[in-house]
């Protein structure tokens, strides 16, 4: 299990394209670890970027989540002692391993975002709910919060108005990415033995293309969230997602073609890189976020339309 999470630079500073390829090395190397580091370089950067930094409000060996899924499916209080947390939250990854959250909730004046201490009996993770086998050591149960103290951070509807929403999305494509190249490593390993066929070496150099599209747009991302970080980077992330997410499964596809049943049988290491790339990518919301793309792209004002699509 992860100890110290990695302390990666900031989005939009100036270096965007050190924070993801930190991001895509972890990811190569273990997909859980990339995971959990990645939920807490983006608490680190939410609470940046919505004030909530100051040297009081840190603490050396704080393991930080973001645990927004399903934001309705907690209710944030204003009681006279300050704001207190209840309900059932889904999918907080390293629900045993994150000391702090950041925790989405459903308050009178609109969906909040509060920092919440993930310690009994105020947090408690629910056995049981995390069966999978892909992505297992994530720990994604249920959360139970009662009568969780929190504190807000930022304004109503803060978190997802933020420039700095979609830089996240775009953290998470360059872990599916990471994820990606540790998957055809198996490949280029076999390649190296001089161990494949003519087909599979044709597969070989497709998954080639297919990494290096990927890895350049992720470099042009970084390149333009450092440009102008408080741009709408909304397209630019579901471009960007879309693109791991489509380089990640054809990796997938033509390592197994390639290589066959032998690796994901008899090497565990290889096996379970890819059920947890399989799980991880399913973040993705698919055909609906392409639906998104397709509807911004018809949405542009009249001066971008002009110039046509920023291709």
């Amino acid at each position: 299990m992860l100890t110290h999470p990695p302390d990666l630079p900031l989005p939009g500073h100036g270096a965007t394209a050190d924070r993801l390829r930190g991001l895509i090395g972890l990811g190569r190397a273990d997909l859980v670890a990339c995971r959990l580091s990645e939920g807490h370089a983006d608490a680190v950067a939410i609470r940046a970027e919505l004030g909530d930094a100051d040297p009081e409000n840190h603490a050396s060996g704080e393991r930080w989540g973001v645990w927004a899924a399903s934001p309705s499916s907690v209710r944030a209080e204003h009681t006279p002692d300050g704001w207190t947390l209840t309900g059932d939250r889904p999918w907080c990854s390293g629900a045993g391993w994150c000391t702090d959250a950041l925790v989405t909730a459903a308050a009178d004046d609109g969906i909040r975002l509060f920092a919440v201490r993930n310690t009994l009996p105020h947090a408690q993770p629910l056995d049981g709910t995390w069966p999978a086998i892909g992505m297992a050591g994530s720990d994604s149960r249920t959360i139970r919060f009662t009568a969780a103290p929190a504190r807000p951070i930022g304004a109503p509807g803060a978190y997802v108005d933020r420039p700095g929403f979609w830089h996240g999305g775009i953290g998470v494509a360059a872990c599916w990415f990471g994820g990606a190249l540790g998957v055809a490593d198996a490949l280029l390993d076999a390649a190296r033995r001089k161990d494949l066929g003519p087909h599979a070496l044709a597969h070989l150099g497709a998954v080639d293309v297919a990494l290096g599209a990927a890895r350049a747009v992720l470099d042009d991302a970084a390149a333009r969230i450092d440009a102008d970080p408080k741009a709408d980077a909304h397209r630019l992330a579901l471009r960007v997602r879309a693109t791991a997410e489509a380089t990640a499964t054809e990796v997938i596809d033509r390592v197994g073609r390639a290589l066959g049943a032998g690796p994901l049988c008899r090497d565990a290491d290889h096996a379970q890189r890819v059920a947890d790339l399989t799980v991880y990518l399913r973040q993705s919301h698919a055909e609906t976020d392409l639906e998104q793309l397709g509807r911004l792209l018809t949405t542009e004002d009249s001066a971008e339309l002009a110039r046509g699509p920023r291709w």
